[in-house]
């Protein structure tokens, strides 16, 4: 890309500039139509999530460059379809730009999204772009799944095991070092690296469906609640109970945390970063004692069972070694839009 083109701004190609630049990221069969017609196979039914991220809330020029913005925005998605057992079948994009943002920051966002895609065989079909004063994406994802294996918040039953399906609290860390380079003095380079790199590169666990497909093949259709810990592990756990009408007690030292937390973070600090810092995009369930145990082994190394759905509608963290008193976790300690 030579120097000219680089310094092109939105507002010099305007709205019909930018978005024949911008469909030469999707199938030219697809596009062109007020909205996109996507066929789903018999006995599939059609998932769509929604997701908004904004500049200087969900994103930084200080902690993410346009690619990594762009692949955050389309694995959050992604992981949202995974967190219903779907299968991605495309997204659509929603952009509000200033008119003095570069395109070039805008073409780079977008083949940050076609990686993350590219690696799930998922498409971009679509869009709209409007004029903002705050950068603003809006992606919304389709998927399908066989209606037996949805997997909803409110499928939890007391003495469901829940299962977590990889460490907790990497992204946090990554951006704290991202946004305070003096931060874990005594980390090598490729600890800082990992870490980083889980923020800025999440991977969503669409990995995870066949396991579970591969799993519940041989048994009767087992009803499995579940969600994504985008918003902090502690966060998804209080939604399934909610939406299930159920307690849990989660066992503190079954959360998994990056082996870099024990010789970096105190005890209290790297179980702060699991519960409340979010971004992790893994996928946590509630299901059967047996079966959780199963796909842990499947799952390997990262996946733990962290505790148990329980009677009532309190959510406990338990020290099973009683050197800690049980806590109670609540949705007002972790992050909420306009709390802040």
């Amino acid at each position: 890309m030579n120097s000219e083109l680089s310094s092109q701004q939105v507002k010099d190609i305007g709205e019909q500039g930018l978005l024949e630049r911008l469909q030469r990221f999707c199938p030219p069969e697809i596009i062109g139509d007020d909205a996109a017609v996507l066929e789903t196979l018999p006995g599939q039914s059609l998932v769509v999530t929604t997701d908004v991220l904004v500049d200087g809330v969900h994103f930084s020029n200080l902690t993410t460059s346009p690619e990594d913005a762009g692949w955050r925005a389309a694995a959050a998605n992604l992981s949202d379809l995974a967190a219903m057992g779907a299968s991605p079948l495309g997204i659509t994009v929603g952009l509000g730009l200033p008119g003095e943002l570069r395109v070039s920051w805008v073409e780079r966002l977008y083949q940050g999204m076609t990686e993350c895609l590219q690696k799930y065989n998922t498409l971009i079909v679509g869009g709209d772009v409007v004029r903002s004063p705050v950068t603003t994406l809006a992606i919304t994802a389709f998927g399908q799944v066989n209606p037996s294996q949805i997997i909803r918040r409110s499928a939890a039953v007391v003495g469901d095991a829940i299962v977590v399906t990889g460490v907790h609290g990497a992204s946090h860390a990554g951006l704290e070092l991202l946004l305070h380079p003096e931060l874990g003095q005594n980390l090598k380079d490729a600890e800082r690296t990992a870490l980083t790199r889980a923020h800025q590169r999440p991977q969503p666990r669409l990995d995870v469906l066949p396991i579970l497909q591969k799993i519940f093949a041989s048994s009767c259709p087992i009803p499995i609640a579940g969600m994504d810990s985008s918003d902090g592990l502690a966060d998804a756990i209080i939604q399934i109970c909610r939406a299930s009408g159920v307690g849990a007690i989660l066992e503190r030292r079954q959360i998994p945390v990056p082996k870099t937390f024990n010789h970096w973070l105190p005890q209290e600090q790297a179980l702060a970063y699991a519960l409340y810092g979010g971004e992790d995009f893994e996928l946590v369930l509630c299901l059967p004692q047996k079966l959780a145990s199963t796909l842990v082994q499947h799952l390997g190394e990262g996946a733990a069972i962290v505790g148990k759905i329980t009677s009532g509608s309190t959510v406990l963290l338990h020290d099973e070694q009683k050197k800690f008193p049980d806590q109670v976790l609540s949705l007002s300690q972790g992050f909420q839009h306009f709390n802040q």
